[in-house]
């Protein structure tokens, strides 16, 4: 064994479905500039707001999505740790998580303790997003710097647009289409859009809210628009399944606050497939590798009821690639050319 290792990066979990550990889980998540992009005094007042009662409400989601083994996210990513390290190896296959544990700066002083010289990073999220794929870079780069670790660091880039990533995307869902259905809904993650004007080269006009965003964008737009992107991977798997048009959709999840985010929004799109008849709904959540609260609480538990109260009959999830063999091949083979 040599001394490369692959440390796989996910977003993270409460320790535990206490109000507690949720409580601390939530301040690190929001404190976060990349998350919550206001001066501190006031991501701190906003922050020890949204404390007083998203705890609990929180809590109460997590606790109807914990599984035995705990946090269904971290579960699923150890899974896959094990599932990839078949396929890598240069030395040891590591996880860590940008909040909670295990906490990406103690592993990364491990692995130099342990005697690793070089790490692929690879954060876990298809798409690029400030809040996803860069502060779990600066994250990095900071704990290297400051604890002043004699590693080398090499990061995966966003690999939302690879055919080998969209292969097993598409591969995945196909059981499920297989079984019937009359909509599929791609869900992803939704982001404020001033989080995504701010990475536009200056003067960019560049409408969040076409249809086709992101298709006549330049190379430097392209490369930070995370709602291009998503549409893009979705396009891709509608093409590699042979979807006609009118059988998915795409929209966004998750939205927090008063902001203007992405859109269409998810919780629209339920009402709207309902009331137009649609009765078997399968939705995907490209955005996530790992199935998570997002996916299983607020697409599998209250997306379902939303869409049966508007008129549907079932909301089927389509599982993430979690420890897939066939997506631990693809991404062992995206880590080996970053």
């Amino acid at each position: 064994m040599t001394d490369h290792a692959l440390l796989l990066v996910n977003l993270g979990s409460p320790a535990s479905t206490s109000v507690a550990d949720v409580r601390r889980y939530l301040n690190q998540f929001l404190m976060d500039p990349y998350v919550v992009d206001l001066p501190w005094p006031l991501r701190r007042l906003l922050v020890s707001l949204i404390l007083i009662k998203r705890p609990e409400q929180s809590a109460h989601a997590y606790g109807s999505i914990w599984w035995d083994e705990g946090s269904p996210l971290v579960v699923l990513t150890r899974r896959l740790q094990a599932a990839i390290t078949p396929y890598w190896p240069h030395g040891p296959v590591e996880i860590a998580m940008r909040y909670g544990q295990p906490a990406l700066p103690e592993v990364l002083a491990r692995l130099a303790a342990q005697g690793v010289r070089q790490v692929t990073l690879a954060p876990l999220y298809p798409q690029f997003a400030d809040s996803t794929v860069t502060t779990v870079i600066e994250q990095a780069r900071q704990t290297i710097a400051e604890q002043q670790l004699p590693l080398q660091m090499r990061v995966l880039a966003p690999f939302y647009d690879d055919p080998a990533y969209i292969e097993a995307l598409a591969n995945s869902a196909k059981p499920y289409l297989e079984q019937g259905y009359d909509h599929l809904l791609l869900s992803f993650h939704g982001l404020p859009e001033r989080h995504l004007k701010k990475l536009f080269p200056k003067g960019t006009q560049h409408d969040l809210r076409a249809a086709n965003c992101c298709a006549d964008a330049s190379a430097e737009v392209r490369a930070v628009c995370y709602r291009g992107q998503c549409l893009a991977t979705a396009a891709a798997v509608a093409r590699h399944l042979g979807l006609p048009d009118g059988k998915w959709s795409v929209s966004f999840q998750s939205r927090l606050g008063r902001d203007k985010w992405i859109e269409p929004y998810t919780e629209n799109r339920f009402d709207e497939l309902g009331e137009a008849g649609v009765k078997k709904l399968l939705v995907m959540c490209p955005a996530f590798v790992a199935d998570c609260i997002e996916t299983l609480e607020e697409i599998g538990i209250r997306g379902s009821e939303q869409f049966v109260e508007a008129g549907g009959r079932e909301l089927v999830l389509v599982p993430c690639l979690n420890d897939q063999v066939a997506w631990a091949q693809v991404l062992a083979g995206l880590c080996e050319r970053a």
